[in-house]
């Protein structure tokens, strides 16, 4: 059964002021599309995800950053999120065969007063947060031939960038998990059959 995948940042909260900078340093790391795609789509909200957004903002791809962070300098405040829904390359089966194609990511920034829906209250929330969309693009189908060495390719593109994004921003913490709460790294452990691993 496929599950959402989430990469979740919390930044120390002495910085937390700063989290539009490292939501712009964050996505200076993401190895958008060069390839031929559909729009992607900035999104600013106010207060609650509840909320009609500020801004819907369609981009013609590949995403040119400038253009993001000339927008989000308009939208400023501690009940402000911002959501760049957008597109990286994996390695997808299309039903004949395996192809590197567009798929979508959202990369998201909330203030520390912003709702973003989740279980949390806002000040225990994330500062910062990718969408990977269904986690079946990282764990390999044992009856489609070549799912295991594709897979790991997508899987290595998935923890490069959880690494970089370690290596460049200073997290307080971060947890890679679907949905549900499980911890991917856990799940794609048992999909091996192997025990418990989780991302280095």
């Amino acid at each position: 059964m496929s599950d959402q995948l989430y990469l979740s940042v919390w930044l120390p909260g002495t910085l937390s002021n700063w989290r539009t900078r490292y939501f712009e340093k964050m996505l200076s790391l993401v190895p958008f599309s060069q390839r031929e795609q559909p729009q992607s789509t900035l999104i600013i909200q106010g207060v609650s995800v509840t909320e009609p957004p500020l801004l819907e903002r369609p981009m013609n791809g590949p995403v040119h950053l400038s253009d993001v962070s000339e927008i989000l300098r308009d939208f400023q405040g501690d009940d402000v999120a911002y959501r760049l829904e957008s597109w990286w390359d994996l390695w997808q089966y299309t039903g004949d065969d395996w192809e590197i194609r567009p798929v979508r990511m959202g990369l998201c920034c909330f203030g520390s007063e912003f709702d973003n829906g989740g279980s949390l209250s806002t000040n225990q929330q994330e500062d910062l947060r990718i969408d990977f969309g269904v986690d079946t693009l990282f764990l390999p189908d044992p009856t489609l031939t070549g799912s295991g060495r594709l897979v790991e390719s997508n899987v290595k593109s998935l923890l490069k960038l959880v690494h970089d994004i370690e290596d460049e921003l200073p997290l307080e913490r971060r947890a890679l998990e679907t949905e549900s709460g499980e911890n991917f790294a856990d799940k794609l452990a048992r999909m091996m059959g192997g025990g418990e691993a989780r991302p280095q």
